[in-house]
């Protein structure tokens, strides 16, 4: 609204500087009152600042900016007309002596006469309307199935049995190390397990001879302590080289393999290379499913809540349109974009979704509301007013003037004047608008054969 004040103080400014037309002298334009900020126009019901109605030359100034209106002559962004919830005069309150007035009726004489006229009209319903909140959207991996695969122990790549692209099942062998470090582990495992072998025979024969005299209890309980610190060594080697994997031939070798069902995705490694704890080698991603991870304003992040339907369309995929539901809205705002995170699960069963594939997500906002709907064919206007006619019998209908709200090319929301469950007339209704315009209307009612 500053810009668009600066423009208007800047058109009203420069019109001063030039050569003034012939027109009422400057005593008569001093008898004329300067619009008050903030006044509202009573005959148009826009601002007095920007009506254009009164002030044809600011029309330029607002179709240079691409805010016009031209069906009704006013800047889009406030006509009374198109946007009465914006603070414009409701479309029922307009005054125009050419309208109809509430109430008037049309009546025919017969009740054959709205048949053979060719008129026919439709129930006002109830329905929920929900404001869709449109968000771009990205796919991604869903991170719960994807695996990033690195060495367990520094070492080289002694083979390597899949590529990019292939489709691997879980626990399937992947590649195989050749580590310095696991062919310590299994020689210290080795040396474990024969120092557990002695201590149990040097265990067994120490009771004898606790048993015969021969050897003193301490002796024993010695025994006892070094084959247990033995065991204790042996199962923590065995630990540690099970979760390396199976050996892979060679003192030294483990095989690393797959954690998940998947395609490799990428790889990074190459036979004979030297290879650390840090690095990923391969990736794998169960694609059979996606995450569609939506940017949301803050200002509408209250709009949205885990649960709600979204529809998703994607560049690359056509007119295919699918359907998800919220599982996650982030709590944190990105300090750049000031947008959200909104993550919806989708099942990806044929491949058809791809990582990276941009698109837009339409929410069905929670500020859902139950509205009156009825077909734009209903629409009579005279002037600035807009009226239906209301079928009371087989005989008789009424003007109601209504207030209008949103709408598409072949409905429209009706938020005053109008109840559910009410005909309202759609084919014939330009016919009993021209009745209205006779001079009979007088009487209140207007009598046709």
């Amino acid at each position: 609204m500053g810009t668009l004040r600066l423009a208007l103080v800047l058109v009203l400014a420069t019109a001063g500087c030039e050569k003034a037309p012939p027109g009422p002298s400057p005593d008569e334009t001093s008898k004329k009152s300067a619009p008050v900020e903030g006044a509202m126009c009573a005959e148009h019901g826009v601002l007095e600042a920007i009506c254009t109605k009164c002030n044809p030359r600011l029309i330029p100034v607002f179709q240079a900016k691409g805010d016009w209106c031209e069906e009704h002559g006013f800047p889009e962004s406030v006509c009374p007309i198109c946007h009465p919830e914006r603070g414009g005069k409701p479309d029922h309150a307009v005054t125009s002596e050419k309208a109809p007035r509430d109430g008037l009726r049309v009546t025919f004489k017969r009740k054959d006469t709205a048949g053979i006229a060719g008129i026919e009209w439709v129930r006002v319903l109830e329905r929920k309307n929900t404001s869709a909140l449109v968000a771009p959207a990205r796919l991604a991996y869903d991170a719960t199935r994807l695996a990033q695969v690195n060495a367990r122990s520094p070492g080289v790549v002694k083979a390597l049995n899949v590529d990019v692209g292939a489709k691997v099942k879980k626990g399937q062998a992947l590649l195989v190390i050749d580590s310095p470090n696991v062919g310590a582990d299994r020689a210290r495992l080795e040396a474990a397990k024969s120092r557990v072998a002695t201590g149990a025979e040097n265990l067994a024969r120490q009771k004898r001879l606790v048993a015969e005299g021969l050897a003193a209890q301490q002796t024993l309980l010695a025994v006892e302590q070094e084959l247990a610190a033995a065991k204790a060594e042996e199962r923590a080697l065995a630990a540690a080289l099970s979760i390396l994997g199976a050996g892979g031939g060679g003192l030294g070798g483990y095989t690393l393999r797959a954690p998940l069902d998947g395609i490799v995705t990428e790889r990074r490694v190459t036979i004979g290379r030297l290879v650390h704890e840090d690095e990923v080698l391969l990736e794998i991603v169960d694609t059979r499913a996606m995450w569609a991870d939506l940017e949301v304003a803050d200002g509408d992040l209250p709009r949205v809540a885990v649960g709600q339907e979204v529809r998703l369309t994607f560049q690359g995929l056509g007119e295919l349109e699918l359907q998800g539901t919220i599982a996650f809205v982030s709590p944190a705002v990105d300090p750049q974009t000031r947008t959200a995170k909104v993550r919806v699960p989708l099942e990806n069963p044929d491949g058809v979704l791809r990582a990276n594939m941009f698109g837009q997500g339409r929410v069905a906002a929670s500020d859902a509301r139950s509205t009156l709907s009825v077909p734009r064919a209903a629409i009579q206007r005279v002037d600035e007013v807009a009226f239906v006619f209301v079928r009371l019998s087989e005989t008789e209908f009424e003007t109601r003037r209504v207030k209008l709200g949103q709408g598409d090319a072949q409905s429209i929301e009706v938020t005053n004047g109008l109840k559910a469950g009410e005909d309202v007339v759609t084919i014939g209704s330009f016919l009993l608008k021209t009745e209205t315009s006779k001079e009979s209307i007088g009487a209140g009612c207007c009598e046709n054969d």
